[in-house]
């Protein structure tokens, strides 16, 4: 079998150390949730690896991505985050964090986060076969249900396109194509998980 990675990728280091480490490991801890959810809608019209570069920017800007904080935050926060060269800058996206924080936090206390996104899987993670990239669809049926719950909770940038490709990332459903390197041992990990 060739032990190739899946070719989103690419060659640069901090990519493919992201596809090789984290893209498709069984997330169960409903901050580190929130933090990437918040993290896919800032990428919505760039590419990952821009966020990816500035992924310990946002840390920093946003205080460890600590919800319970955020959700305290007013104009003179929006205001400090839009001078941040170290974050995408821009309102609409920095506004929605603040929102999506308050969401988290009711969300968290009435059934727990995590519980209630991996709830649209079934608490496990969905084992695909997709042969090439080409297989790979934009959304499906689980991350258009999840996307219109999160909307309802209040939460912002998180269309159906932005929650699967969060599903994936977070697997909850394994993408990797099955000539990938990580396929098998991501398959692996989501064959003895179980969440909800």
């Amino acid at each position: 079998m060739d032990h190739t990675r899946c070719s989103w990728c690419g060659t640069d280091p901090l990519y493919v150390a992201y596809h090789d480490a984290e893209w498709g490991v069984p997330e169960p801890d409903g901050r580190a949730l929130w933090e990437k959810l918040v993290l896919d809608g800032f990428q919505a019209g760039l590419a990952w690896i821009t966020i990816l570069r500035k992924r310990d920017g946002f840390r920093e800007a946003f205080q460890g991505f600590a919800p319970e904080v955020i959700a305290e935050w007013g104009e003179d926060d929006v205001l400090r985050l839009l001078a941040d060269p170290g974050i995408v800058r821009h309102r609409g996206k920095i506004e929605a964090t603040i929102g999506n924080a308050q969401a988290y936090l009711k969300i968290e206390q009435e059934q727990g986060f995590a519980p209630f996104l991996w709830g649209f899987v079934g608490g496990a993670p969905l084992p695909t076969r997709r042969a090439s990239m080409g297989e790979v669809p934009t959304t499906t049926p689980e991350a258009e249900a999840m996307s219109k719950a999160l909307k309802k909770a209040g939460f912002r940038f998180c269309g159906p396109t932005i929650v699967y490709a969060f599903m994936q990332a977070t697997g909850m459903v394994n993408d990797h194509i099955v000539t990938c390197r990580c396929h098998e041992r991501v398959l692996d990990m989501g064959a003895g998980f179980r969440l909800g």
